[in-house]
């Protein structure tokens, strides 16, 4: 089994900037969720725990494995946050869809966040075959690469949620234009 975790709540999150690559520390709140993370975590059988490098994923890792009683085996770079480049800091909410698509532009283009996220998974679960796995990441990479792994859209996925992905699923993945396209216009 594969268990994805988004980190818990960073005082960015709150205020609704992009963070991206920048390294924002969880807040309280991010640390209860991350807690609450390992509580429901804790009914399973977890092998190994993973995160992105960036300070709020691996913090919340952190407090997922005090849990569970695991140790951070790794930081996987694939697993970074999409980067937003030079709008990262800059406050979505209040601004018009014409507006936000405008500064996206800018950021790294969402097929290839899909496709990173793709393959650090499927470089995990080589890694570590047969083995169940808990990676800590980011919202937007972990909802791309749910969309094309699954074919729907999500819109969001809450800090401290926890999904559940079939290793299978992800191993069983090629690359499909088309399918990149629709799960990542």
């Amino acid at each position: 089994m594969l268990a994805l975790v988004r980190h818990g709540q960073t005082d960015w999150n709150a205020a609704g900037r992009l963070q991206g690559h920048t390294d924002v520390p969880l807040n309280s709140l991010g640390r209860q969720q991350a807690h609450d993370a390992g509580t429901s975590l804790s009914a399973g059988r977890w092998d190994v725990l993973v995160s992105s490098p960036l300070g709020r994923a691996v913090e919340t890792a952190q407090i997922i494995g005090n849990q569970l009683g695991l140790e951070l085996e790794e930081t996987v770079p694939e697993l970074l946050e999409r980067n937003y480049r030079g709008i990262e800091g800059t406050v979505l909410r209040g601004m018009d869809r014409p507006r936000i698509d405008e500064l996206m532009r800018q950021a790294e283009p969402e097929a290839d966040v899909a496709v990173r996220g793709i393959a650090g998974l499927q470089a995990l679960l080589r890694t570590y075959p047969e083995q169940n796995i808990i990676a800590v990441a980011h919202g937007t990479i972990l909802r791309l690469t749910l969309n094309v792994l699954h074919g729907t859209p999500r819109d969001y996925i809450l800090n401290g949620e926890t999904v559940e992905l079939d290793p299978d699923v992800v191993l069983g993945y090629r690359a499909d234009p088309d399918q990149l396209a629709a799960a990542c216009p």
